[in-house]
């Protein structure tokens, strides 16, 4: 009996951390051009754990990416587009990932900025 009630107390505790698992939306720039770049944006911010849904907009070079913050944060779901050779506002492709795109989806990189002294 006591293994029953124990059983039924930790499904209903699991049930209940489920339920308070939050769920957020970020929205954010990634730079890109066609189609191609859609595909694979969207691709490497779902390869993140704990992402659910990601939409890039070509138009406006929006990221909307809908994520569990209890697996994951904003800033991965940054830096693993980022590997993928796209820049977004918070990181910068390396000149490595960026050269390997196809020649339709190199955009147009910002410049560095300068460091101060």
């Amino acid at each position: 009996m006591k293994t029953k009630v124990l059983s039924l107390i930790t499904v209903f505790l699991l049930g209940t951390a489920s339920v308070f698992a939050a769920s957020k939306t970020e929205k954010f720039k990634v730079y890109g051009n066609c189609g191609m770049c859609e595909k694979t944006i969207e691709k490497a911010a779902l390869s993140v754990e704990g992402v659910s849904a990601a939409d890039w907009n070509k138009e406006t070079k929006q990221m909307e990416v809908t994520f569990d913050d209890s697996k994951t944060d904003v800033h991965k779901v940054h830096a693993a587009i980022a590997k993928a050779g796209y820049d977004t506002d918070m990181h910068k492709a390396s000149d490595e990932a960026y050269n390997k795109l196809h020649s339709c989806c190199q955009y147009e990189r910002a410049p560095e900025k300068p460091v101060k002294e």
